[in-house]
């Protein structure tokens, strides 16, 4: 089957987060069919009930094809023009699996080994497949010394992406009629207030990397327009750039001795830098990846695929025809040159 044409097949299978078992037995039963051909191996690794990992090893693998099987909502079937093809995970990551697929099969075709695949689930939302993959290592295939990892980034090869620092802010208070502040002690105005604070701290910028960022999330809070609010919650998202130490110091400082105010940190994914490959173009993404999940177990990463992070996520979301026979040349040079390296 034409890149297109699998393109457009993988996108056509919803895989929102997760919900991955369609999208997992159809990259098996694909993977199955290779393996039987050019004497590989395929598996298929549960995570949890109804969401399988699903790899294959051709010889010892060196170097590993790797990226998610999941989307965001909402599900959007494929269409296409002349220029592009269209729907959702048509960049993230759908195009780029059927990239690596046809990767395989021609490396395959042309006498070359000694590589893998990786499709896991749930990077989407907590890199559970990735996770599983680096804690249950020894029920894969060994060997690998090189993670390519397939996000959208122009067919760039990443120099680094920003980790994630998360964080909830809960406020409390007390109700009272609101024509009676005075009896009452609104957690929405500590809210705001701590949240204000917290706006106002430094974050570090990195020379690679770039300045770490806030983005304030989601705000809840309160009960009715004429009642003083007795509770109320932010989420926070930071784009790390270094070490997290200095920012959790300065975000646990700044909400210390609030009275009625907690901080509680949701999840920590770490900056990371990456080494560049003669020949290839480099660029430098704001985005979280699988892999620090992977944790360096399946071998030193590297980040490159088709499409832009741009319209990912987004009802237009698309992805260049011409970057999918682009991506399928570069992702079959890497092999072979980290082959030998």
């Amino acid at each position: 089957m034409h890149v297109f044409e699998l393109t457009k097949a993988l996108i056509d299978i919803p895989s929102v987060t997760p919900e991955e078992d369609a999208i997992g037995l159809y990259l098996y039963n694909h993977l199955t069919r290779l393996a039987a051909k050019y004497t590989g191996v395929a598996g298929r690794i549960e995570v949890e009930p109804a969401r399988h990992n699903v790899f294959a090893a051709f010889g010892t693998p060196v170097v590993t094809l790797s990226t998610h099987m999941d989307t965001v909502p909402p599900f959007i079937p494929s269409r296409e023009d002349a220029e592009f093809i269209w729907g959702r995970g048509a960049c993230d990551t759908k195009g780029i699996i059927a990239s690596m697929l046809t990767v395989a099969e021609q490396l395959l075709e042309a006498g070359t080994t000694n590589f893998g695949l990786l499709f896991v689930v749930g990077e989407e939302r907590n890199s559970a497949g990735a996770c599983h993959a680096a804690e249950h290592h020894h029920l894969y295939p060994q060997g690998s010394r090189f993670i390519i990892n397939g996000e959208p980034t122009s067919n760039q090869l990443a120099l680094g992406s920003k980790g994630a620092l998360r964080y909830e802010v809960i406020a409390r208070g007390k109700m009272a009629h609101s024509a009676y502040p005075e009896l009452g002690d609104s957690a929405i105005n500590k809210l705001l207030d701590t949240l204000q604070a917290l706006r106002q701290i430094e974050l570090p910028v990195d020379a690679i990397l770039g300045p770490g960022t806030l983005n304030i999330g989601t705000i809840h809070g309160g009960r009715a327009p004429n009642v003083i609010p007795d509770e109320a919650r932010a989420e926070l998202f930071i784009r790390l750039v270094n070490d997290s130490a200095s920012t959790r110091a300065a975000f646990e400082a700044a909400c210390a001795n609030r009275p009625g105010i907690e901080l509680n940190q949701v999840l920590e994914i770490p900056a990371i830098h990456m080494t560049a490959v003669a020949g290839l173009k480099t660029t430098v993404v704001a985005y979280t990846t699988d892999i620090p999940a992977f944790g360096r177990k399946w071998g030193q990463p590297l980040l490159c695929g088709p499409g832009t992070i741009h319209v990912a996520h987004t009802l237009d979301e698309r992805v260049p025809k011409q970057e999918l026979l682009e991506a399928v040349e570069i992702y079959k040079n890497l092999v072979r040159q980290l082959q030998t390296s």
